[in-house]
């Protein structure tokens, strides 16, 4: 295998011949047996978003479903709050990485010069690029939906889950995030070395296939921090339940917004912290 094999994994057609690879097969010396093999790598790429020739964010994510990670990320960071109000987007590879340039409304650029935030993204990062507590502090939004789900719906969404993670399948590096109807079907699933990055790729997935966000709920393979539940909460997303613990914050956060919030979703068990009588 060669160390510069590419993985294809759907990436868009107007891009897919050009675009960094989305995992490599690296020479790794195994202590195990002594011995040197290839093993896939997952990537990390950065990916600068720019809206009508404006950067606004550079990311370090996975370069696969580019896509829909624009215009979840647009939509999570309040950018955009309809995804018809993004008119384009075009995906290019640049020598540093993945350029995505998005034309989107005027009243959506008017709004992102007011509260444009210059910032170069990391996959752990939470807070790149706010500059005082007041922006920190800004509200979450209240969400609409009143989703209620029974518990077994929960554990069969989480249980299913790493039958749909390929990238992590393969490299072991990939955090998930994805969508499943009332009864726990898993209807969407998205993956990055970012576990922010998957949950805005599963985001603007949604969005472009129609999916409503009080038809179902969201499961992810990563602690539940601040910011991912903020990101549900702007996305309409009323339950939200991970494998791992929430952060404090988060718990309040999802209180405030009207967001259940549960955490270790795994093997038959789990807790909920916000809106409890929502998971029967």
């Amino acid at each position: 295998m060669n160390a510069c094999t590419r993985l294809e994994l759907g990436l868009a057609d107007c891009a897919q011949e050009t675009l960094p690879d989305t995992a490599l097969a690296l020479p790794v010396y195994d202590t195990r047996n002594a011995t040197t093999a290839d093993q896939w790598v997952l990537e990390e790429t950065p990916v600068a978003l720019a809206y009508n020739g404006i950067t606004h964010a550079v990311m370090l994510a996975t370069p696969q479903d580019l896509e829909d990670f624009a215009l979840g990320f647009s939509l999570s960071e309040d950018i955009v709050r309809d995804r018809r109000d993004v008119f384009e987007i075009d995906i290019a590879a640049r020598a540093q990485g993945v350029e995505v340039a998005l034309r989107i409304a005027g009243s959506a650029l008017h709004r992102l010069k007011q509260t444009r935030q210059m910032r170069t993204g990391r996959t752990g990062c939470g807070l790149c690029g706010v500059e005082s507590l007041a922006q920190f502090s800004t509200p979450s939004p209240v969400v609409a939906d009143r989703t209620r789900v029974r518990a077994a719906a929960l554990h069969r969404a989480m249980a299913s889950l790493p039958d749909h993670q390929r990238l992590h399948q393969l490299t072991g590096a990939a955090h998930a995030a994805g969508w499943a109807d009332a009864d726990g079907k898993l209807l969407l699933v998205r993956e990055d070395i970012g576990r922010h990055n998957a949950l805005d790729k599963l985001i603007g997935a949604m969005a472009c296939s129609g999916l409503p966000p009080a038809q179902g709920f969201c499961v992810l393979t990563s602690r539940a921090s601040y910011e991912m539940v903020q990101k549900a909460a702007r996305a309409g997303i009323g339950l939200v339940a991970a494998v791992s613990a929430p952060s404090a914050l988060a718990v309040r956060v999802a209180q405030q917004a009207g967001l259940t919030l549960a955490g270790f979703v795994r093997n038959g068990q789990h807790a909920v912290y916000s809106h409890i009588d929502r998971v029967e």
